[in-house]
């Protein structure tokens, strides 16, 4: 079972890679593709070529777990990439829809709410010194 909490990180590959790559090839292209710490709980996805494919690797209770799911008529659609980049980062409740098979470039979301106090500390700025 694939948990998605609403804390999760999730980073998706733009360009698909080879799913013949099990846990250690997976391991091996977060940290050289994106210099990333394999270990801390993100999800890394990765889309096969043809975009009916999907793995997900994460680290959990000791171990990498990668999740695998083949759609049977359909294809995964990208989300909208922003120039070159080699990334995006998703939240929980899109990486769901994605593998759903929901068209994410077609979601129109309402503007996020937080308070000004989780805005302060997201940005780095010391609240509690604040006067």
């Amino acid at each position: 079972m694939l948990s998605l909490g609403p804390g999760v990180h999730v980073v998706l590959a733009t360009k698909p890679v080879d799913l013949r790559r099990g846990h250690d090839g997976l391991v091996t292209l977060v940290r050289t593709m994106w210099r990333a710490d394999p270990y801390d709980g993100t999800l890394f996805v990765f889309f096969g070529r043809r975009m009916d494919r999907v793995k997900i690797l994460c680290f959990s209770a000791g171990g990498f777990v990668v999740y695998y799911k083949r759609l049977e008529r359909a294809r995964f659609t990208m989300p909208p990439v922003p120039g070159d980049a080699t990334e995006i980062v998703l939240d929980a409740p899109s990486l769901a829809m994605l593998l759903d098979g929901v068209d994410l470039r077609a979601i129109k979301r309402a503007p996020r709410w937080e308070p000004a106090r989780a805005k302060k500390r997201r940005e780095g700025i010391d609240i509690s010194r604040a006067s």
